[in-house]
Parts: structure tokens; C-alpha cells; sequence
């Protein structure tokens, strides 16, 4: 009885670790790629008066030295400057990206309507879809298929450990493929929920690992050969749609950040001149001083949203490009703890 009670406590407590642990990813996910950015930077700009009130409660920040505060407004201002500066510079680089000549052009269209191409003759339909997510849909769909067929193209393999392993890679396969075609299905997916699932999708392994198991092969029938074949390329088409879908969003939110930061510079340097003009007057502050850390803390915050917009937007740009930063399957161990690019031979 005593140790029926000790094991429901120990499997309770290894729930509860995997509950919390599942959480923090989840709210780590969110921060750096699902959340709002809008609402990551109002919240963070909410958290920063609230540490400026806090720091002037405790006696850290007094807001009486109009020479410093003077002072710290200037910097504030040639910061926010710099920054505006920087940020229409990264918009002058997007749009360059968008001024090509005749030829040029013409060759970027051909190439993606040779891709749109060979995605319908690969998936058997009249036209690949024109939107992203039902794009990457119909290829998930099609990997699954493919899967499927190299399970059942196994079978008359001689070698047993050898279709165990091809039985258990294709099953996660269909796993993965079935995870990411149903969040795509979804009516209420967006564009950046379509974007996390295919970027979360690990395409570059497979592929890995179906031309690893193609050549290893001790012997192989030609019915086997080409579902490897199909298999490859349907990955290979799926890793294809994944960058071109990264790069068209990237290039829109890092379009929509410039005209945000735009937005907030105006205000952040006025805020800046502001509080330059109530701690630099001649006759000392220009408002009663029990309203004066308040005032000057609101302003302060004000000067600190774009940068406060900056980080917001950078963690999730950062984030997607780190995640699919290779061109084939030459990946490098991102984690230590996600271990090494290898294949497993027959491991569960």
C-alpha cells in the first residue's frame, strides 16, 4: 500500500514538473514568436513606468537634479535619432530588394512559377494554391502520402532491421506531416501561425535521413526506390516553399516595424524635448513637484518605446531565421540539448 502511494506521488510530481515545463516553452514561444508585438511592446512600455515609479518610491531615483535630467533628455534625444536613422535605413535596404530590372525580374517570376509547377505535378492537382497556407498544406498533405507508400514499399525487404528502421522513420514522418496539416487546416490559422508550424517543422532531418537510408540500403526494389525518390522530392519541395513563405513575411514585418518606428520616434523625441524644456527652465521645474516623477517617468517612457518596438520585433525575426538558417541538410547541432544531426540506426 505504502509503495502504490509513493508511486502515485512520484508519477503526480513528474506531471506536475512536465505541466511547468511545458508552460515555460509555451510562454517562451510566445514571447519570441507567437505574441502580438504590439501588445509585447505596450505591456513592456507599462512595465517600464512602472519601474521608474518604483525606483523614485524607494528613493533610487529622486527627478530634483534638473542638470543630470537635462542632460539624459539630450542623450534620449540623439539616441532616438539614431535609431529612426537606422530603421529607415533597414526599410532603404527591403525596398532596394523590390527594384529590379526587366530581366531580373522576369527570371524571379519564371522561378517561382516553375516551383509553383513542379508542386502541382508532384501532388496531382490542376494548380498549386496561390496562398502560402494552403500551399504548405497540400505539400504536408502529400508528405504524408509519401510516407505512407515507403512503409508499404518496404515490406518485401529481406532485411528485417532494415525495414524496421524504414517502418519507424516513415511513421514519424506521417507524425509530423499529420501535426502540421491539421494546424494549417485550421480556419483560424493566420499567417504567422502557418509560418511557426512550417518553421517548427523539421524538413532538413527527414531529408537527412531518407537519403541516408537510400544509399545505405542493402538492396532495394524499384518500387522502393521511387517511393525514397518521391519522398525526397516532396521534402525538398516543402523546404523550398518554407524559405520563399519566410522571406515574403519577413520582408512585410520588417516593412510594418519601419513605419512603426516611425510612428513612435515622433512622439519619443518630442518627449525627450519636453523634458529638457521642464528641468531646464531658469527658474527650476515648470510643474508642481509632487506631479514631477510622474510626468517625468511618463515621458521617459514615451522616448523609450521604439526601442522598447525594436526588441519586440528583432526577437521574432531573429528567432524564425535562426530556426531555418541552412540551405539543405547541412545543419549543425543548434542545442546542446537537442543533441547532434545524425540518424539513429533501429533506436526507438
Amino acid at each position: 500500500m505504502g509503495s502504490t502511494s509513493t508511486s502515485g506521488a512520484e508519477a503526480s510530481s513528474e506531471d506536475n514538473v512536465y505541466r511547468q515545463t511545458n508552460s515555460r516553452h509555451q510562454f517562451v514561444k510566445w514571447v519570441l514568436v507567437d505574441g502580438d508585438r504590439m501588445f509585447l511592446t505596450i505591456g513592456g512600455s507599462v512595465a517600464l513606468f512602472g519601474l521608474f515609479l518604483l525606483l523614485h518610491l524607494f528613493g533610487v531615483v529622486a527627478f530634483t537634479n534638473d542638470d543630470s535630467i537635462t542632460r539624459m533628455a539630450s542623450g534620449m534625444i540623439a539616441g532616438t535619432f539614431s535609431l529612426v536613422t537606422l530603421v529607415v535605413s533597414v526599410n532603404q535596404l527591403i525596398l532596394s530588394e523590390e527594384f529590379t530590372p526587366a530581366g531580373e525580374f522576369r527570371d524571379r517570376r519564371g522561378s517561382v512559377l516553375e516551383f509553383r509547377q513542379d508542386v502541382a505535378a508532384a501532388t496531382g492537382v490542376p494548380a498549386a494554391p496561390a496562398e502560402p497556407t494552403r500551399l504548405l498544406e497540400l505539400i504536408a498533405t502529400d508528405i504524408r502520402q509519401r510516407a505512407g507508400v515507403l512503409a508499404d514499399a518496404v515490406d518485401d525487404n529481406d532485411n528485417e532491421e532494415y525495414r524496421d528502421q524504414i517502418v519507424h522513420y516513415a511513421a514519424s514522418v506521417t507524425d509530423s506531416a499529420e501535426q502540421i496539416d491539421e494546424t494549417l487546416s485550421s480556419a483560424e490559422v493566420n499567417t504567422l501561425d502557418a509560418l511557426s508550424a512550417a518553421v517548427e517543422y523539421d524538413d532538413l532531418r527527414q531529408l537527412y535521413a531518407a537519403r541516408h537510408f537510400r544509399n545505405e540500403a542493402p538492396a532495394l526494389s524499384a518500387e522502393t526506390s521511387q517511393a525514397f525518390d518521391e519522398l525526397i522530392e516532396t521534402l525538398q519541395l516543402f523546404s523550398t516553399a518554407q524559405e520563399q513563405f519566410k522571406t515574403i513575411y519577413l520582408q512585410r514585418e520588417l516593412t510594418r516595424f519601419s513605419q512603426l518606428t516611425i510612428y513612435c520616434g515622433v512622439p519619443a523625441v518630442l518627449a525627450s524635448v519636453l523634458i529638457a524644456l521642464l528641468h531646464g527652465a531658469t527658474g527650476g521645474t515648470t510643474i508642481t513637484p509632487a506631479y514631477l516623477p510622474y510626468v517625468t517617468s511618463l515621458l521617459a517612457t514615451v522616448v523609450f518605446v521604439p526601442l522598447i518596438l525594436l526588441g519586440s520585433y528583432i526577437l521574432r525575426t531573429a528567432t524564425l531565421t535562426r530556426r531555418t538558417a541552412a540551405v539543405g541538410p547541412l545543419l549543425p547541432q543548434k542545442d546542446h540539448s537537442e543533441g547532434s544531426f545524425a540518424v539513429s540506426y533501429g533506436e526507438e
